[in-house]
């Protein structure tokens, strides 16, 4: 290989290596970076590239990387007075920020250039001698993203000189099997079009949210899972079912209908905390405790004596209030902060082991991401069947202590990995600007463009825009999000029917022993044996053979599942109103004896909670997907409220239904469910089928965003902001 040939695959391939987005460089006296590479040679023979990659969020990317001769010439090099400070020189980063690379050893041993790439960590003396000789000439501005300044090597710790392969620590999520090559350059549209995509490896941050949120999810289905017995049936009823209040089916579905939109609404609050004032970290934080708060009063109200003086009704209201806040503040934040943690935004190539060529895919990185989250959603939902149990056979206050003490451990996972995560620091007015951004488009019949900066140029200034284009491009695409959302609500009615009414028919059919309440987790149980299938088969098998499968295909066969659903729960309905002994008046009629349900089996229940679970994996992951991925870098948290809030209006809906959850009128509302349902799928999918096609167009905005930076970081370098910028 011609050393020509080495230093233009060193400069091709760098922004793998070193790329680190900084303020601008003026110019260099080679020819700077207008040419793309400057070259200066020292004495020892090694060559310093300077590389740029053009304009971004107003400033450039800039690095500085010296190539230096090989064993070969290494005596000469040795003897030069620059050896060993042939150097990484990325403006103003710690070296003790850089970690190893087992890639550029690859590098070097498979390269047969007369150019090795070398970089070692600098002590203090040699950053000021490389800042003085050769960085100040070249007239840096020192200028960060947010317009303030910086002094090179400030924060610079003071370190033993030493040889070592460098990497910017942001690659340590790269995968393992893309070390069996050093090919990382960006695919060509040939190659995008016929090479197969494949997600990247996540970091393991990413389980650590996870897990956090596997806790919360424990603790929430373990409460609501019993809450349609707890608040329908009576103390010690009479029908040996378990209960606490005794309000009936009407009002025990409207209370969990109330509950789960209280708990869909608050996320739009803590959406606007995080964004604008704490972040999400801290968000999540202090909610956490908010949410432990309620728990523990319903625990409290559930104990036996509680019970029996009637606080259990006011105790029970007072709870999900409390605990509707706190899950406000954690579901909206906890859902972009899992994504965050992966910082890749551009497909990139790798050769794998067997030596095929791939795409490493962002896009279908965040895809495997909420897969993984939302499985860990569903292991966490498992607890309904421990906690049904308990209320059986315990009590209610033995359930919703498991649930309290789970949620402790939540609280304990989340502080003590706070020095790991990926965050982002809080934008200040970011919600507001963006209202004021869509209501400039309002006024001129919808045109957003008309908010952007240098259309007010142009037409003459009439509004104030203290923001760039790039903002508005973003803020277009979250529109984009908040459109595919507004079918959910007729989604989500049909989930609730499983938390809900498939509970109090399963109350009319034989148990033969087991919970009433316990059905609901074939949902889980489908979603955590069919996410692996779907998400290691189905969906890189489609891919293979040229089908993409994209989001707004996903959500419409979700919403043909749910259809299916409620299909089939009418079935049911009207298999149990044709069996005796009470027909069409179950458990009502005096052959019941107040107890004996009609003779059809629970069992048949199981297909409307395997075509849910089935439906979840479509819909409801790929809306969490869609809302991360279109929204803004800095209104994750809003948008993915946004999302959730869509819960809460199917549940206002199902509000408004509760008065024909009653027999005999069950088949007809389940019938009417089922027919609004594939009418919405049919809908959505005219509307929005268009929106597959710019798929990867709007993804591509993301590189051009703001970048998430470590949590040790985040009040050192506090961020970018596109109003900042634009001021």
């Amino acid at each position: 290989m011609r050393q020509e040939d080495s230093l233009e695959r060193l400069g091709r391939r760098d922004s793998r290596w070193i790329r680190h987005k900084y303020g601008e460089y003026a110019g260099h006296p080679d020819g700077g970076l207008d040419g793309g590479a400057g070259l200066d040679r020292d004495e020892a023979g090694s060559v310093e590239i300077l590389l740029e990659e053009g304009l971004e969020n107003g400033g450039k990317h800039a690095r500085i990387a010296t190539v230096s001769p090989t064993p070969s010439k290494r005596a000469e090099r040795e003897s030069s007075p620059t050896y060993g400070l042939s150097r990484l020189y990325m403006a103003g980063i710690p070296p003790s920020s850089w970690i190893a690379s087992w890639r550029e050893r690859l590098f070097n041993l498979t390269s047969t250039s007369s150019f090795e790439y070398t970089a070692v960590e600098m002590n203090d003396r040699s950053v000021a001698e490389f800042h003085a000789t050769e960085v100040q000439p070249r007239k840096i501005s020192m200028q960060d993203m947010a317009g303030g300044i910086d002094i090179g090597g400030e924060g610079v710790e003071i370190t033993n000189a030493k040889p070592i392969f460098i990497m910017e620590k942001e690659e340590t999520s790269n995968s393992a099997a893309s070390l069996s090559s050093f090919e990382d350059d960006e695919p060509t549209e040939e190659e995008k079009r016929t090479l197969r995509k494949v997600a990247d490896r996540l970091p393991w941050s990413a389980y650590l949210v996870a897990m956090v949120e596997l806790c919360e999810r424990f603790t929430y289905y373990g409460l609501s899972g019993p809450f349609q017995n707890y608040i329908q049936n009576s103390y010690n009823d009479p029908s040996e079912l378990p209960g606490a209040i005794g309000l009936g089916q009407t009002a025990a579905t409207g209370l969990t209908d109330f509950f789960q939109f209280w708990c869909y609404v608050t996320p739009i609050l803590g959406a606007i905390i995080s964004d604008q004032y704490l972040g999400k970290y801290n968000t999540i934080l202090y909610s956490s405790f908010v949410y432990l708060t309620g728990v523990l009063i319903l625990f409290c109200t559930s104990l036996p004596t509680a019970i029996e003086h009637g606080a259990a009704l006011g105790g029970l209201i007072v709870a999900m209030i409390v605990i509707g806040l706190g899950t406000g503040g954690i579901k909206s934040n906890v859902s972009p902060l899992i994504a965050e943690q992966y910082r890749g935004t551009k497909q990139t190539i790798r050769v794998e082991k067997n030596g095929e060529r791939v795409i490493v895919d962002p896009g279908v990185t965040i895809q495997r991401i909420y897969m993984i989250f939302y499985l860990c959603i569903n292991v966490g939902s498992l607890s309904s069947i421990a906690t049904t149990e308990m209320e059986k056979h315990t009590g209610y206050w033995t359930a919703f202590l498991l649930c309290l003490c789970l949620f402790a451990c939540g609280i304990v996972i989340l502080f003590a990995g706070k020095r790991f995560y990926v965050l982002r620091a809080p934008r200040g007015s970011v919600i507001v600007h963006s209202f004021k951004a869509m209501w400039i488009g309002l006024k001129n019949k919808g045109n957003m463009e008309a908010a952007k900066p240098s259309y007010q140029e142009e037409y003459g200034r009439k509004d104030k825009t203290p923001w760039n284009d790039l903002f508005i491009d973003e803020v277009k695409r979250g529109l984009v999000a908040c459109r595919v959302f507004v079918f959910y609500p007729i989604y989500w009615v049909v989930y609730s029917q499983m938390l809900n009414n498939f509970v109090s028919q399963a109350a009319t059919m034989e148990l033969y022993g087991i919970p009433n309440d316990i059905m609901q987790n074939i949902d889980a149980i489908t979603i955590i044996i069919f996410i692996p299938i779907v998400d290691r088969i189905v969906y890189p098998g489609l891919r293979k053979i040229g089908i993409p499968f994209r989001p707004v295909t996903r959500i419409t066969m979700g919403f043909v599942f749910a259809a299916l659903s409620m299909a089939y729960a009418a079935i049911v309905q009207h298999l149990i109103y044709n069996a005796p002994p009470c027909y069409n008046a179950p458990l009502a009629c005096p052959a019941a004896n107040d107890s004996d349900p009609n003779k059809i089996h629970v069992a048949v229940q199981t297909p409307a909670y395997f075509l849910i679970g089935l439906s979840e994996i479509f819909a409801s992951i790929t809306g969490l997907e869609y809302a991360f991925t279109k929204a803004p870098p800095s209104m994750k948290s809003f948008v993915m409220s946004i999302f959730l809030l869509q819960s809460a209006f199917g549940s206002a809906l199902g509000i408004a239904l509760a008065p024909t959850a009653k027999d005999p009128k069950l088949v007809w509302m389940y019938t009417g469910l089922c027919i609004a349902t594939i009418i919405t799928a049919g809908l959505f999918w005219v509307l929005f089928k268009k929106y597959n096609a710019t798929e990867e167009t709007m993804n591509a905005l993301e590189d051009k965003g703001e970048k998430a930076v470590a949590a040790t970081e985040v009040g050192a370098t506090g961020g970018h902001s596109h109003i900042a910028e634009a001021a």
